[in-house]
């Protein structure tokens, strides 16, 4: 479990780099004892030497350590252009009587991106919508650009707002066209939707696609409270669902709906995941009780990819 499960959410609005820092950290010394050991981090600060580079360059040290030639990277040097995005709707903000929400992890898990991209030197951007796209930055390395973008992840945190419908595909669209080609688009949301039905999926998938054909990868973290949403782990009783979304009300009986429930999620995440690799889409299942390692090792082994 990482760090940040164990800290209020009062003091996350604190200081959301520092805890992003605590969160990173842990995670690269974690590293060391793992079979993720070959993403160690400080080789983001370094790249493979080749013919022509200026010997004074090479890192004698860690070449002593690898037996591999390595140059250190330049201040200036970008490797990469990230675009985060993350879906702020209401259904973001279940589950409402626990210490971390779905909303309240992206975030988090954001934060812990953006930190690690700083020091790996990459350039990133933000983006973030519920209805409608409300937020997009464009991608930078520098401080002042990391410091703004904390004060909105910070203000996303304070938010709490009912009722805001999801509309992803727009969304998609919008930042499809306004980021440069060849960005990698990391996207933190639940994948629901009120009418969970073919031609809203569809809709989805063809903005992601329209993504695809300006050429940048996408990873999707589909983040769940398993236990509810997944499982449905509810005692047997009588229950008032409501959608935070759209403001209906659901009663029932747990043991009345529960077969019929796995069975609909069961068959919505297959679709989800059968269009992801139809369109080769890294899908992370991102359970907001397991922690910010899953997000953090994805994210890793697609930079190595790209590079």
């Amino acid at each position: 479990m990482s760090l940040l499960s164990d800290i209020s959410y009062a003091d996350a609005l604190v200081n959301l780099e520092l805890l992003a820092r605590q969160v990173v950290e842990g995670f690269i010394t974690g590293l060391h004892k793992s079979p993720f050991h070959g993403f160690s981090v400080e080789f983001a600060e370094h790249r493979a030497y080749n013919p022509g580079d200026n010997i004074k360059n090479v890192d004698w040290k860690l070449y002593a350590k690898t037996d591999k030639l390595y140059v250190k990277r330049f201040e200036e040097e970008t490797n990469l252009r990230c675009q985060l995005v993350i879906d702020t709707s209401s259904s973001m903000y279940f589950p409402r009587d626990t210490s971390i929400n779905k909303l309240q992890f992206a975030v988090r898990s954001a934060a812990a991106l953006m930190y690690l991209l700083k020091r790996q030197r990459d350039a990133f951007g933000l983006s973030m919508f519920n209805d409608g796209l409300h937020t997009h930055t464009k991608a930078a390395s520098t401080t002042a650009h990391t410091k703004f973008l904390y004060g909105y992840l910070e203000a996303a945190l304070k938010a709490n707002e009912l009722n805001v419908k999801t509309n992803i595909e727009t969304a998609l669209h919008q930042i499809a066209e306004a980021i440069p080609k060849r960005s990698l688009v990391i996207l933190f949301s639940d994948m629901l939707n009120a009418e969970q039905d073919e031609e809203k999926t569809a809709a989805i998938f063809a903005a992601i696609q329209h993504l695809k054909f300006n050429k940048h990868e996408v990873v999707i973290f589909n983040i769940t409270d398993h236990a509810h949403e997944v499982n449905f782990e509810f005692e047997n009783r009588p229950y008032q669902f409501v959608d935070m979304e759209s403001g209906k009300v659901l009663k029932v009986q747990v043991n009345q709906v529960k077969e019929n429930y796995l069975n609909s999620m069961a068959s919505y995440r297959e679709k989800l995941q059968l269009k992801c690799a139809q369109y080769h889409i890294d899908l992370v299942d991102a359970d907001i009780a397991k922690g910010y390692d899953t997000v953090l090792q994805a994210y890793l082994i697609k930079r190595q990819k790209m590079l």
